[in-house]
């Protein structure tokens, strides 16, 4: 019986997990002007060059924005752009972005 219990924790956990990415849609469309520039008003990018950040899953796109914020993945341009930008910043903008059609 405990094995069964440790199970439905896990499961439980897994899919509480799912719930706590969401962002604000609209707070990350009205921070997104800058990243506009070079991935497109809606994340699908006008140069081959980036990447299009439209239907990205938020998590992937959360990962990689602390990512370059935080120093573990390095690029001039977005580890510059991604400075400031605080974790709500970061969850928000994915939310758009994940929201997004390629």
């Amino acid at each position: 019986m405990p094995m069964k219990f440790g199970w439905l924790v896990v499961l439980v956990a897994l899919g509480y997990s799912q719930f706590t990415l969401a962002g604000d849609a609209a707070a990350g469309q009205s921070r997104s002007a800058l990243c506009a520039a070079c991935h497109g008003a809606t994340g699908t990018s006008p140069n081959e060059l980036w990447p299009n950040l439209a239907g990205q899953k938020e998590g992937y796109l959360i990962k990689q924005m602390k990512a370059f914020r935080d120093g573990d993945r390095s690029d001039p341009l977005m580890s510059a752009m991604s400075a400031a930008l605080t974790d709500a910043d970061i969850e928000n903008l994915a939310a758009f972005y994940s929201s997004q059609s390629n």
